[in-house]
């Protein structure tokens, strides 16, 4: 009457028995399953999707019981081979990350061909490298514009004249030449984002110069504008979705380390922006903020500016064509519905932004499988429109410009909202996915579970079950249980379970 007749819902996973894999396989195998993993995590995957990722190609070359861990800078992978042989453990240091989209969609239709139709070892690291090692599919130049752009569709979408506009895009040049030098004279990301931050506000400062002295083309212009276009294009390049996801899906440490780094990376900004406002407060050349709100302009303008920034940071994401068209049609739905709930709902910014990121996040979802896109490099570029840039600059202009106690407070309730605005973004597109992750499963008739409690083991046939899977298009591979491969030509080892005393694998 009172105990359960049924097993656990969840079994906790054990070792079941030897796989017949030799050390050296395994080892080649991986190796292999860590090249992947490290190559997606370091072009912007999620720290399921890189489990995830690990697990099937593991599995796929028939290796049972293997564990993952990742985290936001490294990777482990243990291969547990039964009580009386020494695990295989392995960890490598992810030292770069950015955000490309063709090379991570390239590696996650390269893992699924893999599962689905396993090669030889040595054939599958030379398919992985010559993807790794592929060409961007635009040019420095193109991206470089793209950025340009960007800040242009920002400026227009606060309200920004054509003067304003052209300055947001050649000061956007500036900033992405800039950052790119710095990046590469290994400079720490906090600093480059208070460099990139001070170039705008320079820039204003010098358009406030200049009215100052009567020229005639920028007297009715706001400055303040180029500063705030400037902040959203700093602000495009953080990895506010991946932290939603990553805690989402039970990885709360790599979610605390982006999350962290989002923060630091923000107050760069906050400390490029002010440094300059105060030298250009006590100089007698402060930065009046624009009256303007970013509703008070033409709505058809607004959304083809969404759009255009959209497009623009697929563009520097190094998405693909299409993923681009998808990019740009999802800023434009989100604006449109940011728009709706702040005019005719009332439903205030946050709100209304965190309802807009979850419709962006369900819709990117549901229809990445059916349309061959990332739903994961929709989602991203699809928020960047929403981002409070213009109320991070209010905030900080405030606090700078104003130092008594009303401004110190009116500074700090800004900030508060554009913090808050962030968070409603991160938590709307992690609830959006997260129920269309639901209905996909539902559909499929699987029960989601987070890959973060994901162990594989020695069974007859897997299902593998997880929320996030590598091509986040909902699609659920079955990897079917594969026999082991022969060795790879170098590093054979006849004994295919080692003496239990012998010293742990080191690869």
């Amino acid at each position: 009457m009172v105990r359960p007749l049924g097993p656990p819902t969840d079994e906790i996973a054990t070792w079941t028995g030897p796989d017949g894999v030799d050390r050296a396989t395994a080892q080649a195998v991986i190796d292999l399953a860590m090249r992947a993993g490290v190559a997606m995590l370091s072009t912007g995957a999620a720290a399921a999707d890189v489990t995830a990722t690990v697990l099937l190609l593991t599995k796929a070359y028939g290796l049972a019981s293997v564990h993952v861990d990742v985290t936001y800078t490294s990777i482990t992978v243990s291969y547990h081979r039964g009580p009386h042989a020494d695990p295989m453990t392995v960890m490598r240091i992810v030292a770069f990350r950015s955000q490309d989209y063709t090379r991570l969609e390239r590696l996650r239709e390269l893992v699924v061909e893999l599962t689905q139709s396993p090669v030889p070892v040595d054939d599958a690291r030379v398919l992985f490298d010559g993807v790794i090692g592929s060409p961007h599919p635009y040019r420095r130049w193109v991206v470089t514009t793209a950025g340009g752009v960007l800040a242009a569709g920002a400026a227009a979408l606060v309200g920004g004249g054509a003067v304003i506009v052209l300055i947001s895009f050649l000061t956007a040049l500036v900033v992405g030449r800039v950052l790119a030098w710095l990046t590469g004279a290994g400079v720490a990301s906090f600093f480059a984002q208070s460099v990139g931050a001070a170039i705008p506000t320079v820039v204003a400062t010098l358009v406030v110069v200049a009215q100052s002295a009567g020229v005639g083309f920028v007297a009715d212009v706001s400055p303040s504008l180029v500063v705030a276009s400037g902040i959203v294009l700093l602000l495009s390049g953080m990895s506010v979705v991946g932290a939603a996801e990553d805690a989402l899906e039970g990885y709360y440490v790599t979610a605390g380390a982006r999350a962290f780094e989002v923060v630091v990376l923000s107050l760069g900004i906050a400390v490029g922006v002010s440094a300059v406002l105060s030298l250009g407060q006590r100089l007698g050349f402060p930065i009046a903020i624009s009256e303007r709100t970013f509703l008070a302009s033409d709505v058809v303008v607004q959304v083809v500016s969404a759009v255009a920034i959209s497009v623009a940071f697929a563009v520097m994401s190094f998405a693909r064509g299409r993923v681009v068209a998808v990019a740009g049609v999802a800023g434009g739905l989100g604006w449109v519905v940011l728009a709706v709930g702040e005019r005719a709902l009332s439903l205030g910014s946050i709100t209304s932004s965190a309802f807009a990121a979850a419709l962006v996040g369900f819709a990117a979802r549901v229809v990445a499988k059916r349309l061959g896109v990332s739903a994961l490099a929709v989602t991203t570029a699809a928020i960047v429109p929403l981002l409070p840039g213009r109320l991070a600059y209010q905030g900080i202009s405030q606090v700078v410009t104003q130092p008594d106690e009303t401004g110190v407070s009116s500074g700090l309730s800004t900030l508060a909202q554009a913090f808050g605005t962030g968070l409603g973004l991160a938590a709307g597109v992690a609830m959006g996915t997260y129920f269309a992750g639901l209905l996909q499963a539902k559909r499929q008739g699987v029960r989601p579970r987070p890959a973060a409690a994901a162990t594989l083991r020695a069974t007859s046939e897997t299902r593998i079950n997880t929320s996030a899977i590598l091509s986040d298009t909902g699609e659920l591979p079955v990897v079917q249980r594969q026999a082991p491969l022969p060795p790879p030509s170098s590093d054979t080892d006849p004994d295919p379970d080692p003496d239990p005393d012998r010293p742990t694998d080191a690869p």
